[in-house]
């Protein structure tokens, strides 16, 4: 029974992640209008994007490799995973053992790499400077995450997001400066992850500023929407992780 229970409260956390993770985009959108004393988009408009790329038909250049083809749904299982091992709407789950900061860390790394190696694949230009923008950033918010995490690891004694969680909910905490230089250093990377002012701008298609929105520019039907759902459940991934920290 303990079993079955741990594995309903794993799949329950997939599901959330899953289903959440478009209605985090839309709150965000309209708070941002709301800044900007502009109404805004609907709140369920992530969902409708999706539904309504998921109908269209692929369009495919006639140089793209099967690479091309391949690499949304390679982003999309990684970042899935990466955001169901983190504890966002319970502890103790399932697979919580593989729940490591390190690999979590390595899966969006890896994510991001297909990701930079598709903008690459077929040639245009916008797409290449989209992936070498992405790998300088890359290049600066791994290490920096990194270091977030031995940071983290060396006050909780683990890297196990379970045993982080836990700690960091229990009295012996205390103030740290390593915590809250760590909790800055996080917020940089996080804005770089998901391609934030400053770092990026996903609202807009100038040339002077696009990273993410380059890399994305040919793919079309399914392909894009499962490049918008990987880049809706990472935004939702770091949230906990914050959270964790503040505690």
């Amino acid at each position: 029974m303990t079993a079955l229970r741990d594995l309903l409260s794993q799949g329950v956390q997939m599901c959330l992640v899953l289903l959440l993770a478009p209605l985090l985009t839309g709150f965000v959108r309209k708070v941002k209008a709301r800044l900007l004393r502009r109404r805004g988009p609907p709140l369920l408009q992530p969902y409708r994007d999706l539904i309504r790329l998921m109908r269209k038909d692929v369009v495919l250049a006639d140089n793209a490799s099967w690479l091309f083809r391949v690499i949304p749904y390679l982003m999309f299982a990684g970042t899935w995973v990466s955001a169901s091992l983190v504890p966002t709407f319970g502890n103790g789950l399932l697979f919580s053992w593989s729940a490591d900061l390190i690999a979590i860390t390595a899966l969006l790394g890896s994510a991001r790499f297909f990701q930079a190696l598709a903008g690459m694949d077929v040639g245009t230009a916008f797409g290449g400077i989209g992936s070498s923008r992405e790998v300088m950033i890359a290049s600066l918010a791994e290490p920096a995450m990194l270091i977030t995490v031995f940071s983290v690891a060396m006050i909780a004694g683990s890297t196990q997001l379970s045993n982080v969680a836990e700690f960091m909910g229990s009295d012996a905490v205390g103030l740290r400066v390593s915590l809250g230089m760590a909790f800055v250093a996080l917020t940089i990377v996080a804005l770089a992850e998901n391609a934030r002012i400053p770092v990026d701008n996903p609202a807009t298609h100038l040339e002077l500023t696009m990273v993410h929105e380059a890399m994305v520019l040919e793919y079309s039907g399914r392909h894009l929407a499962l490049i918008d759902l990987s880049s809706q459940l990472k935004l939702l991934l770091y949230y906990p992780l914050f959270l964790e920290r503040e505690s």
